[in-house]
């Protein structure tokens, strides 16, 4: 556990452990480092550093909401990558993660080994957006972690067989709770960013996409996401047909990335830069 100072003065907090092949474990739009519990013990084999984005988690809140943005997160990832002495890592990125993955190899694919993204690709679905939309930014009127488990799980229904405990963690990961109830562990005032980007005519992604070629590439789907369609991993696979795809059945967005489909195919990507 550790912090670094970025460039403007924000301390940005990231852990680094193992040895090895070095991945980058960058987070979705509200989450933190503690997303990629569940699949540490699969990659122990190698050097895992994990960070939390400026206004999220362990990271301090940036007082100008306007730079919850992906350029000043990609350029924070470099300076966390300078910080440590890195040259090149591989990027395991879920959702905004992968986002801000493919942002990097259309600016800085010098200092990538490999990419794997966790349910996201150049099309973000408006129905998926329109979900993370509405939740975004708002505390949640249940008190404890044990009622915000069972509010999730009841949300959710596009997740099954979910291993027992598994809605509880993903509560604590999500809020931090104290007597007055639970709270975000992200800055509210990232509603904000996300609405004011909506407002914005989104960019084309493709060619975000397709910096991606001659790197080591796989893609963990969720059969049920609302943010990844069917048609856009057709596309995906069409321009990269090396593209390993781990398809993970009874999961919306995002997986949980300890899945047997998951697991394997994040081992045949590790197997890829080896």
């Amino acid at each position: 556990m550790a912090h670094f100072t970025s460039s403007d003065g924000l301390s940005i907090y990231y852990e680094d452990t193992g040895a090895g092949l070095p991945i980058l474990c960058l987070a979705g739009l509200t989450r933190t480092s503690a997303d990629f519990d569940y699949v540490t013990p699969h990659l122990s084999d190698h050097r895992l550093i994990k960070m939390d984005y400026r206004g999220r988690g362990q990271s301090d809140f940036d007082p100008d909401w306007k730079n919850y943005i992906l350029p000043v997160e990609c350029r924070d990832v470099i300076e966390l990558l300078d910080h440590l002495g890195l040259d090149k890592v591989a990027i395991l990125g879920t959702s905004r993660g992968g986002l801000n993955a493919m942002g990097l190899a259309r600016g800085a694919s010098d200092r990538l080994l490999g990419v794997a993204l966790n349910d996201v690709g150049p099309v973000i679905e408006p129905s998926g957006m329109a979900l993370i939309s509405d939740y975004i930014g708002r505390a949640p009127s249940e008190k404890t972690h044990e009622e915000a488990a069972a509010a999730m799980e009841r949300a959710f229904t596009e997740f099954s067989h979910v291993p027992e405990g598994r809605w509880l963690e993903e509560a604590k990961h999500h809020y931090r709770q104290d007597a007055d109830g639970l709270h975000l562990v992200y800055d509210p005032h990232l509603r904000d960013a996300v609405l004011a980007a909506g407002d914005k005519m989104t960019p084309d992604l493709w060619p975000f996409f397709d910096a991606l070629q001659g790197l080591p590439l796989a893609l963990i789907w969720g059969l049920n996401s609302s943010l990844l369609s069917a048609e856009t991993v057709a596309e995906m696979q069409s321009r990269r047909p090396d593209m390993i795809v781990g398809r993970v059945p009874h999961r919306g967005h995002i997986p949980f990335l300890d899945e047997d489909e998951a697991v394997a195919a994040l081992h045949a990507w590790v197997k890829a830069m080896q």
